[in-house]
């Protein structure tokens, strides 16, 4: 790895949330790292081929076979990069732990207390959606923040503690028309992403909301699929 490249690398790393000073391990990869989170991502190059992104934590990286991906150039690098620091900033427990320490001192005797105390953990959510998602819609890739939804797969008085209600693979960033079909069960989708659209939904009420047969979401991972099938099972009218 030349001078020139690393500097290259680690302008990446940077842009793509890994701020601390990149260091060259033994086997002559940049180690990148956050003070964000504890994972370790591992970058080298591979000449023509491109360049060899390793993470400490396989689900790091979209990539089923392991922990392990080839990228053919910068900008799929880059891809790549702000989907592992991503994920890192927001595995499971993470935000549930942010949640707890903010309102460790927050009273809880009264029903608008308790309102305060979730509106904190639903802020929190939203934001990890937010950056989960890179401000954009899962579905149809619309990307006006404020007009974005933080969905839950699995319905927040549905779970069964503030890890579950707070992880953000139980999350989809939706657009308000999504989100509506997909809270009231009107939709739900696949494990793969596919859209399934209920039987009780007309074709004439379809086509009046604009349900395409080809929205998909883009993104998932195997951890979402516990919640899927919990919408799937018991949110999605398909009876």
């Amino acid at each position: 790895m030349n001078p020139l490249e690393r500097i290259r690398l680690e302008k990446a790393a940077a842009d793509c949330g890994f701020e601390r000073t990149a260091i060259l391990n033994q086997d002559g990869a940049l180690e990148l790292r956050s003070a964000q989170f504890p994972e370790v991502v591992c970058l080298s190059s591979e000449g023509v081929a491109g360049y060899r992104v390793v993470a400490s934590v396989p689900a790091l990286l979209d990539n089923p076979s392991g922990g392990s991906v080839l990228v053919s150039g910068v900008e799929q690098l880059y891809a790549v990069l702000q989907h592992a620091s991503a994920v890192a900033r927001n595995m499971p427990n993470r935000i549930a732990d942010q949640f707890r320490a903010k309102t460790l001192s927050m009273p809880r005797s009264t029903e608008a207390e308790r309102l305060v105390v979730q509106r904190v953990g639903q802020d929190l959510f939203r934001s990890a959606l937010l950056d989960f998602w890179r401000g954009r819609c899962c579905v149809t890739g619309l990307a006006v923040p404020s007009l974005l939804r933080a969905s839950h797969v699995k319905p927040w008085a549905k779970c069964a503690s503030d890890d579950e209600r707070l992880d953000v693979f139980n999350g989809l960033l939706l657009a308000p028309h999504i989100d509506a079909l997909f809270d009231g069960g009107w939709i739900s989708f696949s494990d793969q992403g596919g859209v399934l659209v209920s039987k009780q939904l007309s074709s004439a009420s379809r086509a009046q909301l604009g349900v395409s047969a080809d929205w998909s979401v883009q993104g998932l991972t195997p951890a979402h699929a516990e919640f899927l099938a919990h919408h799937r099972e018991f949110e999605f009218l398909n009876g």
